[in-house]
Parts: C-alpha cells; sequence; structure tokens
C-alpha cells in the first residue's frame, strides 16, 4: 500500500487539467451591441467603432486562455465571416 500513495501523487502532479473560466452571465464587454455582426464579412468591423479590448480570432489563430470581461472577442470563420461575438 506504501507504494501506492507516490504512484496516485504523482499521476495528479501530471494532469493537464485546464483552469476552468468564470460563468459568463452578464454582457460585460456589450457584446450584444453588435449581435448584427453576426455573418457579415469581417471588413464590417472595419467600419465599426469599437472602444475598449478587442480581439479577433480567425480561424486557426493560436488563442491565449485568458480572461477578460470586459475584453469583447470576433470569431471569424474560414469563409472570413464573423461567426461569433462573446466576451473574455
Amino acid at each position: 500500500m506504501k507504494r501506492v500513495i507516490p504512484i496516485l501523487l504523482l499521476a495528479a502532479a501530471c494532469s493537464s487539467a485546464q483552469p476552468s473560466l468564470p460563468p459568463q452571465t452578464e454582457d460585460t464587454c456589450n457584446a450584444g451591441n453588435y449581435a448584427n455582426l453576426v455573418g457579415q464579412d469581417a471588413t464590417a468591423l472595419e467600419k465599426t467603432l469599437l472602444l475598449g479590448p478587442v480581439r479577433v480570432i480567425r480561424h486557426g489563430d493560436a488563442v491565449t486562455m485568458d480572461f477578460l470581461p470586459e475584453r469583447i472577442n470576433f470569431v471569424i470563420n474560414q469563409s472570413g465571416k464573423i461567426s461569433r461575438i462573446y466576451c473574455g
């Protein structure tokens, strides 16, 4: 039994569990104000006044896991269209 405990501790230390993000219950970045952009070409963002932190995420981009409730994220799909808008 003494040998099992160190193995369990080692296994727990090696797990690659991702930190959980806080639940988003509010529109903390005013993403709802831009809902009409979903489905439009990504160039629509060039004509839109965006104040505050903004992140544009294109298909295949590496994205950090940091969570900023005041940041608005625009997800651009393979077709170059805005597919999702969310805070974080």
